[in-house]
């Protein structure tokens, strides 16, 4: 077989999805090809990253809102996060929070180291629970419900943000 014919069955077995018919040089180099273009992309991504640039967002879908880093999210969108801080400094923190950002309580519940609060704001349900993990930790959710299906998770982690805001003014 002549050489162009060759050329011409590989990259016709190439097209075909057949790669088995290249030989061991020109797979190792596509693999190549493939390695440096995974690796000059996470390079980019975190360039991007690191510098603070407006397109971190789209680099690291993994990037929370700066004011709301470190909030977590459960599978239905609720948000949480473990503070550092007894339950009842954290339970303050949040009534001044709320008081803050004009949402009104309705509703307290008290069980063994468990304390759930309700509360409305315009379209918004909203369900507070601080569980106590340790003497000096405890477990914040909240859950921002619109309607049925709905959740607000940007009012949701801002309630933790605040809640956390007051507790470093405490100290």
């Amino acid at each position: 077989m002549s050489s162009r014919m060759g050329t011409l069955f590989r990259a016709n077995a190439y097209m075909k999805g057949r790669l088995s018919s290249l030989s061991i040089h020109e797979r190792a180099g596509r693999s190549a090809l493939v390695k440096s273009f995974h690796r000059r992309s996470t390079i980019v991504c975190l360039v991007l990253a690191l510098s603070g640039c407006t397109l971190t967002p789209l680099a690291v879908p993994a990037a929370v809102s700066g004011g709301a880093a470190g909030v977590n999210y459960s599978l239905t969108n609720v948000a949480y996060k473990t503070i550092s801080h007894p339950q009842a400094d954290v339970e303050t923190a949040l009534h001044k929070a709320l008081k803050k950002m004009g949402i009104q309580e309705t509703d307290r519940k008290e069980e063994e180291g468990k304390v759930t609060v309700t509360a409305v704001a315009d379209s918004l349900t909203i369900y507070i629970d601080l569980e106590k993990i340790t003497k000096s930790a405890t477990s914040i959710r909240v859950n921002a419900e619109k309607e049925l299906f709905l959740k607000d998770k940007a009012t949701a982690a801002e309630i933790i943000v605040q809640t956390e805001k007051n507790l470093e003014v405490k100290e």
